[in-house]
Parts: C-alpha cells; sequence; structure tokens
C-alpha cells in the first residue's frame, strides 16, 4: 500500500529517484576517499580537499548564483509557456561568467605571492591557488550547466554529471598517478578534468535547445531578461551560496594555517561523513524548488503548504537514520579511512548532531529564494558567516578540529533559526518539520 502511495506521488517518487542518485555519487566519493587515504599522503589529500573549497567559494563569486537563478527562471517561465527564452538567458550567462573568472584572476595576481605566502606560512600554497584559479571558469561552467540540464528537465541526467560524473577524470587519474608513482600531481589532475566536463555539458545544452522551438523576438531589445535583469535577481542568491561556502571554507582555511595540511584531511573526511545529509538535503530541495516558484507566483498557499510539510517530512525521515548509524559506529568508519582519521570522532559527532537539529527547519533557505526574498536570506547568511568567522577564530587554536565542528554547526543552526522566524512572521508559514 505503501509502494502504491509512493508511485501515485510524483514528488515523493522523483525525490526518491535523485536520492537514489546521490546516493550513487556519495558511493563513488567515498570509494575514491578510501582509495586516496589509503594509498595516499595526507598532506597531498589535504592539498585536494583544500584546492576544493576554494573552488566552491570562488565559483560561488563567478556563477552569481545563476545555478539557483536559473530554476527561478524556468519556474517563472513554465508559469507563462516561455521556456524557449532560457537560450537567451544561457547565453548571457555564459557571458557573465566569463568576466567575472578574468575578474577574480586579476585581483588575485594582484594581491601577489608573498601575501599568500605569509598567511599560509606556506610558498607552495600560492601555486596550488594559481592553478585552481587558471581552471575556475571551467568547473564554474560545468556548476551552471549542471543545472542548466535541470532546468531543461533532464533531472536525472543532471544530477548523474553532479554527483558521479565529475569525479571520473580525478578517480582515474588518481589511479594511474598512484600507479607511475606521481601522486604529487593530483590537484593538477583533479582541474584538468573539468576541461572536458564543461565541453560536454555545454554539448548536451545546445541540443536540448535544438529541441526547443526558435523564438526570433528573444534577439531583440523587447526581452526582459537584460544581463542587468539576470544580474540583479541572481546576484543575491551568489551571496547566499557564497556566505554557505565561507561557513565550510573557514574552518578548512584556518585549519590549514595552524594546524597543517594533514588535519585538513582529517578533517574532510569528517565532512563527507556529513555530506550524506547535504545530499538529502539537496535531493528535496531540488525536487521542491520549482513547485515552491511555480504555486508562489500563481498564488496557490495549499499546494504550497503541502509541497513545504511533505520535503521537510521527507528530510527529518530521511536524516535521523543516517545520523543514528553514524554516531554508533563513528569510531569504526572513521578508523576505515587509516587510524589517524580516527582524531576527527568528536567533530564528526558535533556535526552529524548539528545537521540533524538543522533538518528539522525543512527548506527554508529555498522558499525564500524561490519566492523573491534572496535579499532577506543574504542579511541572515551574512551574520551567519561572522558567527562562524569569529568563532573559527576562537575555537580552532584552542580545540582544533572539534573548535571547528562547533563553529559550523553553531552558524548552520543560527540562519535556520533566523530563517524559519522570519517567513512565519512574514507569510504565517510553517516550514518547520510537523
Amino acid at each position: 500500500m505503501g509502494f502504491n502511495k509512493i508511485k501515485k506521488n510524483p514528488f515523493v517518487l522523483q525525490s526518491l529517484k535523485t536520492m537514489f542518485l546521490r546516493i550513487v555519487g556519495i558511493v563513488t566519493l567515498f570509494g575514491f576517499s578510501l582509495f586516496l587515504t589509503h594509498n595516499y599522503d595526507p598532506k597531498i589529500i589535504g592539498q585536494y580537499d583544500f584546492i576544493r573549497m576554494v573552488l566552491l567559494v570562488l565559483s560561488s563569486i563567478c556563477v552569481l548564483g545563476t545555478d539557483q537563478s536559473i530554476l527561478y527562471f524556468t519556474g517563472i517561465l513554465k508559469s507563462t509557456n516561455e521556456t524557449q527564452k532560457l537560450k537567451s538567458i544561457y547565453k548571457k550567462i555564459i557571458v557573465l561568467i566569463f568576466v567575472l573568472c578574468l575578474l577574480v584572476l586579476i585581483v588575485f595576481f594582484s594581491i601577489g605571492s608573498n601575501r599568500i605566502a605569509v598567511f599560509f606560512n606556506d610558498k607552495s600554497t600560492y601555486l596550488l591557488m594559481t592553478k585552481a584559479i587558471i581552471a575556475l571558469f571551467f568547473y564554474s561552467i560545468t556548476l551552471f550547466n549542471t543545472e542548466t540540464i535541470r532546468a531543461l528537465d533532464k533531472i536525472y541526467i543532471a544530477e548523474l554529471f553532479r554527483n558521479t560524473f565529475k569525479y571520473v577524470f580525478v578517480i582515474i587519474g588518481a589511479v594511474v598517478l598512484f600507479h607511475y608513482h606521481q601522486e604529487t600531481y593530483l590537484v593538477d589532475t583533479f582541474l584538468i578534468g573539468f576541461v572536458p566536463l564543461s565541453i560536454i555539458t555545454t554539448i548536451i545544452i545546445f541540443r536540448l535547445f535544438k529541441k526547443q522551438k526558435n523564438d526570433s523576438i528573444l534577439l531583440n531589445d523587447t526581452n526582459p531578461f537584460s544581463y542587468s535583469f539576470i544580474a540583479h535577481k541572481s546576484y543575491p542568491m551568489a551571496i547566499s551560496n557564497l556566505a554557505i561556502f565561507l561557513m565550510m571554507t573557514f574552518d578548512v582555511v584556518f585549519l590549514k594555517k595552524l594546524k597543517g595540511d594533514e588535519t585538513v584531511a582529517y578533517y574532510a573526511v569528517a565532512m563527507k561523513l556529513v555530506s550524506i545529509l547535504f545530499m538529502i538535503n539537496n535531493s528535496v530541495y531540488i525536487s521542491v524548488s520549482l513547485k515552491i516558484a511555480q504555486h508562489y507566483t500563481d498564488k496557490n498557499r495549499t499546494e504550497l503548504l503541502k509541497a513545504l510539510k511533505h520535503s521537510a517530512r521527507i528530510i527529518v525521515l530521511l536524516t535521523l537514520p543516517v545520523v543514528l548509524f553514524v554516531c554508533l559506529f563513528s569510531e569504526n568508519i572513521l578508523y576505515f579511512f587509516g587510524e589517524n582519521y580516527t582524531q576527527g570522532k568528536q567533530a564528526l559527532l558535533i556535526l552529524m548532531v548539528g545537521q540533524l537539529m538543522a533538518s528539522f527547519f525543512g527548506v527554508s533557505a529555498i522558499y525564500l529564494n524561490m519566492t523573491g526574498r534572496q535579499s532577506i536570506f543574504q542579511i541572515v547568511l551574512i551574520f551567519a558567516v561572522l558567527v562562524n568567522l569569529i568563532l573559527n577564530i576562537i575555537l580552532i587554536p584552542i580545540y582544533s578540529l572539534t573548535g571547528a565542528a562547533i563553529a559550523f554547526v553553531s552558524s548552520l543552526l543560527f540562519w535556520n533559526i533566523v530563517t524559519a522566524i522570519i517567513i512565519y512572521k512574514k507569510d504565517k508559514v510553517v516550514v518547520l518539520f510537523h
């Protein structure tokens, strides 16, 4: 009977299919992580994880929130049956991303190698970051293309690229490097992989656009989706993304600066385990985001509340068993990666429990972003970033990994609580699990 209900509910069915693909991605990531921790020096792994976080932060600036706004634009265009306008929007966003990547490159070189070497107490960090920033455009395009594929209703293809395919090149490369004893080139292999990924995803998108009917009006000046309009609607989402990634990066930066690359590697394993919960949340976010935008635009409060209620329940019910399992067997799980990785046990427990508590706040962030309140969420997150930064500065020198975990969880709960209160006060909508 339960299975029949799931089959009849497209939202739940899509969430579960998306979840399955994300689980495949998580299994791939963890398999790769196990290979690295058993065959690569923790220092090299720490550099790899550091560069991953650098790219996340910088790409959130360069993508300018368009990976989320493309879904927002799609929700609006579906309401007016004008989805063919996406092609014009896509081309303009590509230009914006290129310009911003170029600006980041100029700013980075203007900072200079000496300042970066002094901050990190490590001369090699400048070279690593230089390579990352050169690859930034291809990385950003891959991220944006993945969400554009999703906007074009190819959700499962998007999920495969987002969670599995993007690791293929670095996995193959890491195995080859290990075979030839050239492990120090791991970061280079990771970065180079985004060149073919960006090309492949772009080809897929233009093939999908070909299936849509042409709209000659799109090329004239009456098109409301101008560069300024796209940037205006997207940049609050960019700031939101940047704030979230900064909260995930401050701890890595300060751990690298104060405790070394090895400590970054130990903490990264704990964060990857917590990423299982991020995966659960994001799969529901993606499934519900277009529905929220459509129902809110159509002023269909009944369906809007139903979507929020279902999504909150799914998040909690799927999060709880994962948290219980990981907490009960935390030491054994970490030991599986290597004896030294058990140093992250306390941090892992804090991160897991914190994420469980955050799951009770449903899809509050997505609700604000999909209902035109991006600027409100942006302000909340700016304060959360300040909380995170202050706590990292205070706690990491004293408590190392545990301090980083406390700082992350504190800022995570801060913005979830504040956001839920704002939504209730403005719309009398309860996003919490109930």
